[in-house]
């Protein structure tokens, strides 16, 4: 199991700050060679207040080794020539490390936040990664660009606007998912899955994975290497006394996701359909404080990897070994005893993590 670190924009810098301070773009050079420098595969940016690709780009130029991603950039406002052309742009730039993680986003941000029409989301997915295949064949190899699906129709190719060819043109894709519809599309036509944090093992194992075998079988591909990515739920402190906080957040981000329809089929899974619309009535109702009280502590446990610093990396490992290939984890690190102590963290779950858990994911039962 590769560890990767999330960089949640304006929530926790991975560097030498404290979390819950705004990014600053000017110290994403310095705090990718620190992760480079603890030990981890890779160093992933989610869209929120920042553009992950320039944030990507920065990180890019400051590093050798570190694997780069989106986790996830949103597709569907961006045209997927844009799409392609910043991915084609990074996967240069960084000489090959770079993976492209793309969401569906809901229905009301597509259409609220970014103005675009919406459709089955699904379906729209499918299309726009075999758009991005198109164009990037065209552009590696010369292909005559004639794309035909049912929204996007790509056939012009003008040499001032073709980027040619790159050392390293097989940029992997990464799919957000939850449902099944959205894990069969990935195993049709993508290199890899993130499944949302509130995914557990079990869900992940009994419902997203053979979904995404269906997709696989469909389209006639393989699945040696395709890859599950995740950043679990997690609640960690140096101590017991510290743990408590985050204990009393995991709870508030739990019942918030029941709330979501887009996640009910992760508590359906776990007979928390009643839960879920529960919370869902209460956040529609803006009762936000009542929401937390719903969740007991084995609703918790079931949900979040909770642990202090020692015990945390282990834990994680025994949770997520057999069902994903990448865990992303990271702590806040503020001076140099906490550095010590992530790396030390880094260190754990690599010995803990074996190639043969890795086999079972991604080798003869995909």
């Amino acid at each position: 199991m590769k560890l990767e670190t999330l960089l949640p924009l304006g929530k926790v810098d991975p560097g030498l700050r404290a979390p819950e301070t705004p990014l600053d773009l000017h110290a994403v050079a310095q705090d990718a060679r620190t992760i480079e420098a603890l030990g981890y595969d890779g160093f992933v940016v989610e869209e929120t207040k920042e553009d992950p690709f320039v944030v990507l780009a920065l990180a890019a130029q400051a590093t050798t080794k570190l694997r780069l991603a989106t986790a996830v950039a949103i597709a569907f406002p961006r045209s997927p020539a844009v799409t392609a052309m910043s991915a084609w742009t990074l996967q240069k730039l960084s000489r090959g490390r770079f993976t492209l993680g793309l969401g569906s986003q809901v229905r009301a941000h597509i259409e609220r936040r970014y103005g675009v029409r919406w459709s089955a989301p699904a379906a729209w997915m499918r299309e726009y990664v075999q758009a991005l295949h198109a164009l990037w064949n065209c552009w590696q190899n010369g292909t005559p660009l004639d794309f035909r699906g049912e929204r996007y129709r790509l056939n012009l190719v003008v040499p001032l606007f073709n980027p040619g060819p790159i050392d390293h043109p097989a940029i992997p894709i990464h799919l957000a998912a939850v449902n099944r519809r959205m894990c069969r599309i990935a195993g049709e036509v993508a290199d890899g899955i993130r499944p949302h944090p509130v995914c557990t093992p079990s869900y992940i194992a009994e419902v997203m994975l053979p979904a995404v075998r269906d997709g696989a079988g469909t389209s006639g591909r393989a699945l040696r290497d395709f890859a599950v990515a995740m950043k679990p739920l997690v609640a960690a402190a140096p101590d017991e006394a510290l743990l408590e906080a985050k204990v009393r957040d995991a709870r508030a981000r739990i019942a918030f996701y029941a709330s979501t329809p887009s996640y009910l089929p992760a508590f359906d899974h776990h007979g928390l359909g009643d839960l879920a619309a529960e919370a869902k009535l209460l956040s529609r109702a803006q009762r936000w404080e009542e929401l937390p009280r719903l969740i007991t502590d084995d609703v918790l446990h079931q949900f979040v990897v909770v642990g202090t610093y020692d015990t945390i990396g282990r834990q994680l490992v025994e949770r997520f070994g057999a069902v994903i290939t990448h865990c992303e984890f990271s702590i806040a690190v503020r001076n140099v005893s906490d550095r010590e102590r992530l790396a030390e963290l880094v260190r754990a779950v690599r010995s803990a993590s074996s190639d043969a858990a890795r086999a079972r994911i991604v080798g003869a039962d995909m």
